[in-house]
């Protein structure tokens, strides 16, 4: 067998990276303190699990990828990283699959790897666990094309046998794994939008797609996985607020299935290292029929948003 190419030892590291900041995660919440500080206010919070696992992705990642650039949401100071937070497994499984032929000859400093240590910061620190995710996006030649999404409490209400956090994967031309593609059911208009962060644009914007009902969640991976698992059938933001590191890997898993993903105006998303980091002009993402819901933006609400 041929040796794996980069892109697949790449998210095959990612996935064990994410597996390692999900324990972090889940150990940090145990201690019971969470070292909350506000960045720019009370909704838009850094915790210590935030540090800590950025910390431990980015360092992983770096070791053994050195050409590779990494771009995480919180700004750290560069100083040693503890040992114990590295992670230097891989999952064997990836490793195993075949590399779709458009990326087996990428090089190292071609990747621009997008990282949310911890989205649904908020709502972690509210007791909304399942509403948090750990992204890791993998970006060649400015498009997302491959993806590791952690849940580090999926499972977290099942019961004490249930096995707690799953990983979800995905590759442009190869699909996404650990979870099961669902459909939201046909003929119904259920939209996923924000939960804190609501304005009356967001709101104009939901009203014009005639939904029979909105889920309000934290996370952008959280509203991602609602598509792909057919609890929702639009995931519908007005407004700026979303950043590359949001949408990065959950952007790779939902085009990996089918999928589509852009701003409010119908732009797709750039991920190469000299992007703006600000999602200025919202997002718009189906698994299918986004056709419908993109018709349906009033040309009000696109006006407001600059992309």
């Amino acid at each position: 067998m041929a040796s794996p190419t980069l892109l697949m030892r790449v998210v095959a590291s990612a996935y064990s990276v994410a597996e390692k900041a999900a324990t972090i995660v889940r150990n940090v919440m145990a201690t019971g303190d969470l070292g909350i500080v506000e960045k720019s206010g009370a909704n838009d919070l850094q915790t210590k699990a935030d540090r800590l696992v950025q910390k431990s992705i980015c360092a992983s990642l770096a070791r053994k990828f050195p050409k590779v650039t990494i771009i995480g949401e919180e700004e750290l100071p560069p100083d040693e990283v503890d040992e114990e937070l590295i992670e230097d497994g891989h999952c064997e499984e990836i490793l195993k699959k075949t590399c779709p032929a458009q990326y087996t000859g990428i090089k190292e400093e071609e990747l621009v790897i997008w990282v949310d240590p911890l989205d649904g910061t908020k709502e972690y620190t509210e007791g909304l666990l399942d509403h948090v995710t750990v992204l890791i996006g993998i970006a060649y030649g400015g498009k997302a094309i491959a993806g590791v999404i952690n849940q580090p409490y999926y499972n977290y209400e099942a019961g004490a046998n249930a096995a707690l956090g799953r990983t979800i994967w995905g590759v442009l031309g190869l699909g996404a794994f650990g979870f099961q593609l669902t459909e939201a059911p046909a003929g119904k208009h259920i939209i996923v939008t924000t939960r804190s962060h609501s304005s009356a644009l967001v709101n104009d914007c939901i009203s014009a797609m005639n939904p029979d009902s909105v889920i309000r969640v934290g996370g952008a991976g959280n509203k991602i996985i609602q598509l792909i698992e057919g609890k929702a059938s639009a995931y519908v933001y007005a407004s700026p607020g979303c950043k590359k590191w949001d949408t990065c890997a959950p952007e790779a898993i939902l085009h990996a299935v089918g999928g589509k993903i852009t701003d409010i105006h119908g732009n797709s998303f750039q991920y190469n290292k000299e992007v703006k980091h600000m999602n200025s002009a919202g997002v718009l993402a189906t698994l299918r029929n986004y056709d419908y819901y993109a018709s349906r933006i009033p040309s009000t609400v696109k006006q407001s948003l600059v992309p």
